[in-house]
């Protein structure tokens, strides 16, 4: 098949360069949901009389480390799923052009 040295080096940084941008959406949207998270989370504990006697602690940073992980891998899978998508089809039209 067609894959020379040269090629394979180029497939790896496309895809270390992909994966890096879905780390750091991950990021991004994992300090978001935890601030979102986190505001109604310490707020219900403190105003709500349910709240305050069944949320220990440990309950309170169960729900927020649960969003904030939840967040990070949904938009790091979805933000590395759409640059492979966009590179198929970056590959595929550059294929087309050169048989052309």
């Amino acid at each position: 098949m067609g894959s020379t040295r040269a090629s394979l080096d180029q497939k790896l940084a496309l895809a270390k360069r992909c994966s890096h941008e879905g780390v750091v959406a991950g990021a991004k949207a994992a300090v978001l949901a935890t601030v979102a998270t986190a505001v109604p989370t310490l707020a219900s504990v403190r105003m709500l009389p349910w709240a305050r006697t069944n949320l220990n602690p440990t309950a309170q940073a169960l729900i927020i480390s649960t969003v904030a992980g939840m967040a990070y891998f949904v938009v790091a899978d979805k933000t590395v799923l759409a640059s492979a998508r966009r590179n198929s089809f970056a590959a595929t039209n550059l294929k087309a052009d050169m048989k052309d």
